[in-house]
């Protein structure tokens, strides 16, 4: 299993975000996107102490990016955890 630090990247904080984690209780990180599902699992559990009910994923591939010539890069492709908690749990985000 590769280390927690590595798994989790950053926290999505959006509109979006925030209404998920008001309704339902799901919390959205950027993750590693070679991670699985059971590593995000493991890594929210281990990194915040709370049960987690779910997870679901979605990549996303890196824009392309053209500066004034001829040719181009992308930006790197990433990929997005949605993370359900059981009932009663939360993170607090300060």
């Amino acid at each position: 299993m590769k280390d927690i630090f590595q798994v989790i990247d950053t926290v999505q904080l959006s509109e979006k975000a925030t209404l998920l984690t008001e309704t339902n209780n799901e919390y959205v990180f950027k993750v590693d996107p070679r991670a699985n599902k059971l590593e995000i699992k493991q890594a929210v559990e281990k990194l915040f102490g709370k049960k987690v009910e779910s997870v679901r994923t979605a990549n996303y591939n890196g824009k392309k990016k053209r500066e004034r010539r001829a040719d181009f890069g992308r930006t790197k492709n990433w990929k997005k955890a949605f993370v359900k908690l059981a009932d009663g749990e939360a993170i607090e985000f300060v």
